[in-house]
């Protein structure tokens, strides 16, 4: 993940501290030697940690806590000073332009900075601690009468790696207040782990916790493919090999590229699962034919697909699915004022769509690679069928 951008995070790492030092430190009186090594300590230290993480081979290290601290020295230490030395360098030129004396571009610079910071520490403490239930009543004149009411409990992008530690806590409320909506069914939609399968070994036991009258069912997501791994093809796959029987023991029916058939009575509904179907560079696993192979004609049809945006390229077309579940965007995690960056990939990013006969629920996830959310809460839905 570093590496990718290794030069880039250098540069915002030295170059707001050379701006301020040379602009603002050296033209005061009592700016000692001793005091511009203070000065350059901490980017000192990040250039150092940034060269260490670009050495690591997979997307993340194991144990993944250090790129977390990383991530979290960048907002707290390098983005503030990038966002002041973005807007006082303006404000200088801008200054140099119209002949004038007063720098405004240091005071928003300032209190932007000010305010990412508490972004930052607010989105990786209560902000990831937030957990919404929502609500929503689907209705369909294909429903069998029988299932007029059924509950299904939602929810996607666990990422188990980053609730290791003090985090199970965390973990531990979104599975109890999973089993407090008391649904007819649970699903899941993808992302279980972040790079390793041997992240759930610490929370197996909770996950077992999940209990419903009709199970609960699970397909893969992205993360779950070893796609961010740099190995060798035979330990990527054990490591995929190894994911799948762990969900399978914790009590989980794995969908991949398949389906179940619920009965009341002689009333049916069918849950099927495909495995992830995501535009590069994302594995393009899924296959609806297989998925629906022998579903009769009429049936009712809940779909549950990691990628939202398989929904308008085979789901509809396919025509078979009423209801389709996802999650794997997570709502963008980040939130300002109406505004997320997930918003600019993704037609379908978060919360209910219908298209005709057809409608999709992009769940925010519990979860997410990076242990911050600010302004898009973890999300448990409680989808409540009713027949038209």
């Amino acid at each position: 993940m570093i590496a990718r951008i290794f030069f880039i995070l250098l540069l915002l790492i030295i170059l707001p501290d050379l701006y301020v030092d040379l602009h603002y430190l050296r033209k005061k009186k009592g700016y000692t030697f001793w005091k511009r090594i203070l000065w350059w300590v901490p980017a000192i230290i990040m250039v150092v940690y940034t060269c260490y993480l670009a050495t690591v081979r997979d997307f993340a290290p194991d144990p993944v806590d250090s790129l977390f601290l990383y991530l979290l020295l960048l907002g707290l230490l390098v983005f503030p000073k990038v966002l002041f030395a973005l807007f006082s360098f303006s404000g200088w030129l801008i200054c140099r332009l119209n002949n004038s004396k007063k720098n405004w571009g240091n005071l928003i610079g300032f209190l932007l900075a000010l305010f990412i910071i508490f972004v930052v520490v607010y989105g990786s403490t209560a902000g990831l601690r937030k957990l919404r239930i929502s609500n929503i009543d689907y209705y369909s004149a294909d429903l069998p009468a029988s299932f007029d009411g059924y509950r299904i409990v939602h929810f996607s992008d666990a990422h188990v790696g980053s609730f290791s530690g003090r985090n199970s806590r965390v973990l531990e409320r979104i599975i109890d207040s999973i089993n407090a909506q008391h649904g007819d069914m649970i699903v899941f939609t993808g992302d279980l782990q972040n790079i390793r399968a041997t992240e759930l070994d610490e929370v197996q036991s909770i996950l077992s916790r999940l209990q419903c009258k009709d199970g609960v069912y699970s397909v893969l997501g992205n993360h779950d493919y070893s796609m961010y791994m740099h190995r060798d093809s035979a330990t990527m796959r054990m490591n995929e090999i190894l994911l799948q029987r762990k969900e399978i023991s914790i009590g989980w029916h794995l969908l991949m590229n398949e389906h179940r058939t619920l009965y009341r009575g002689k009333d049916s509904l069918v849950i099927a699962g495909m495995e992830n179907d995501g535009l590069p560079p994302f594995p393009p696993k899924g296959d609806i034919e297989k998925t629906l192979n022998g579903v009769k004609e009429g049936a009712f049809v809940v779909m549950l697909q990691h990628d939202p945006s398989a929904w308008k390229r085979h789901i509809i077309p396919d025509g078979r699915s009423q209801l389709t579940l996802s999650g794997h965007t997570h709502g963008g995690q980040v939130k300002l004022f109406g505004f997320s960056p997930v918003m600019l990939n993704y037609d379908e990013y978060s919360g209910y769509y219908e298209e005709g006969d057809h409608a999709i629920y992009v769940s925010n996830g519990v979860g997410g690679f990076i242990p911050f959310r600010f302004g898009v809460p973890a999300e448990i839905s409680v989808i409540t069928l009713h027949r038209k």
